[in-house]
């Protein structure tokens, strides 16, 4: 195993983490759930991350919808035809719609800006976000973590850093592509 890499990787991965959690960070964390499971990462700080950066994200999210309506920006996620099924589905479930908003494909962005410019409060938002963003965080990390159990059931025991990160990037790669097939499909 590279000492350096093992290092780097120790010193800023779950930086890695929670900067790719503040976009769409599924395969990012179902990949750090792997490493966890190969003992770079303690769990309970890869769902912390998970959380944290998927949290911050959709508040941001959120606070740009409601403070900026008539910003360009606002205005141009306004324009995708996924804004008015998002209010659509916010008028009649949204409570639920906030719950699951990090599972829908394609909602990530337009979700929490359009929660900002309904009539959903602040505080509700806050509280439902929370409690979202660790069932999400929760999830994808134990997919991972399940995951590095399944393979190396199968494999033995991996060696090397860099077979591990070679077989969390493919599994992550996997899951986004099952992901996003199943999303089409269903569209």
């Amino acid at each position: 195993m590279n000492p350096a890499l093992h290092q780097f990787i120790a010193d800023y991965g779950l930086w890695a983490v929670l900067g790719g959690t503040f976009l769409e960070g599924e395969s990012v964390v179902v990949f750090a759930g792997f490493l966890a499971h190969q003992g770079l990462f303690l769990l309970p700080h890869v769902m912390l991350c998970a959380f944290t950066g998927s949290f911050l994200a959709d508040q941001l999210l959120f606070y740009v919808g409601r403070r900026y309506r008539d910003h360009r920006y606002v205005r141009r996620i306004r324009e995708k035809p996924a804004f008015d099924k998002a209010l659509a589905a916010i008028d009649r479930y949204p409570n639920g719609f906030i719950l699951t908003l990090r599972f829908l494909y394609g909602l990530r962005t337009v979700g929490p800006v359009a929660l900002g410019v309904s009539r959903v409060s602040p505080l509700r938002y806050l509280v439902l976000n929370a409690v979202a963003a660790a069932i999400w965080a929760a999830c994808f990390s134990l997919l991972g973590y399940v995951f590095g159990r399944t393979i190396e059931a199968l494999l033995g025991r991996i060696q090397g850093v860099e077979i591990k990160l070679a077989i969390a990037a493919a599994l992550g790669i996997l899951v986004w592509l099952a992901y996003w097939f199943h999303a089409r499909r269903r569209q």
